[in-house]
């Protein structure tokens, strides 16, 4: 498989690790839309939101629950969550993934 996100979970690409657990990596943007703005990914290749299972359910969950601990440790008092389906949405990598966002936020299309 040739996705990027696979490369950095499975560690052969490197990318800023911000938080990581058995099913989760949390990794920096490189083009970030905030002061704080991470991608929260499961290690599992899932290529949207549109190609979940309900076997996938402990994985999502793990993704949703790691987003306050990673708000935490970036001392985020609030934050914005958004995940983006299909190129049309503004998905561009096949590759289910969370941003979290914090601090001063830029305006997203």
């Amino acid at each position: 498989m040739d996705c990027i996100f696979c490369k950095i979970t499975n560690k052969e690409i490197f990318s800023e690790i911000a938080y990581e657990d058995e099913d989760v990596l949390a990794i920096r943007d490189i083009k970030p839309k905030a002061a704080v703005h991470i991608l929260i990914l499961p290690k599992k290749h899932i290529t949207s939101v549109n190609h979940l299972d309900l076997k996938d359910s402990k994985i999502i969950s793990a993704v949703l629950m790691a987003a306050p601990k990673i708000a935490e440790k970036q001392g985020l008092k609030g934050y914005k969550i958004s995940i983006n389906v299909g190129k049309e949405g503004g998905q561009l990598i096949d590759h289910l993934h969370l941003h979290l966002l914090g601090g001063k936020i830029e305006e997203m299309p």
